[in-house]
């Protein structure tokens, strides 16, 4: 009996393309408190937390403005500087939750962007304690605890899982968290 290439080459393409699909069906489904889309500090942006997120390690920051802690934005841009290439995502996200964020996304936006040069990607500001938590933060104070002043570090696998929970006195030069950074990447 002989083989029919052509056959066999269709056969190979459909194969293919069928795994194709199923990589991207993995690659599109999210955990359901990724499964958001939030706004990117002072722009008419969104970021869609779930291609955020997803299959890179991430260090999650929950900020403020107006805090004795805001000095570690220069220690997070640091991180973010040094480990980008090797795949972290550093994410600071804004709050007021301890009643230390400016009032304006404008004024979060220049104390981010233009005092301490962030280029990571920084949110609008969202609630990461309590019953108005957003479903990001109510995930990660589930895995470890809720964030317990601004500036609380939450380092999240590549799964999504919480690998490490860093509170605020601990600082993004701190060797243990950089340890647990290379750990994941």
């Amino acid at each position: 009996m002989r083989t029919n290439p052509i056959r066999l080459l269709m056969l190979a393409l459909l194969i293919l393309l069928w795994v194709k699909s199923l990589d991207a069906k993995a690659a599109t489904q999210c955990a359901t408190w990724q499964d958001h889309r939030v706004g990117q500090l002072h722009s008419n942006s969104e970021i869609e937390l779930c291609a955020l997120l997803g299959q890179q390690p991430v260090l999650i920051v929950n900020t403020a403005s107006h805090c004795g802690f805001t000095g570690q934005f220069t220690g997070l841009e640091q991180l973010h500087q040094r480990y980008r290439k090797q795949g972290l995502v550093v994410v600071g996200v804004p709050s007021n939750s301890f009643r230390q964020e400016a009032k304006s996304a404008a004024k979060t936006a220049e104390v981010c962007y233009k005092n301490y040069g962030v280029s990571f990607t920084m949110t609008e500001a969202l609630e990461v304690r309590g019953d108005r938590a957003h479903p990001l933060f109510r995930h990660l104070g589930s895995q470890t605890q809720p964030p317990q002043w601004n500036f609380s570090k939450y380092l999240v696998d590549r799964n999504g899982e919480v690998r490490a929970y860093f509170p605020s006195h601990v600082t993004p030069d701190d060797a243990q968290l950089n340890e647990a950074i290379k750990n994941l990447l």
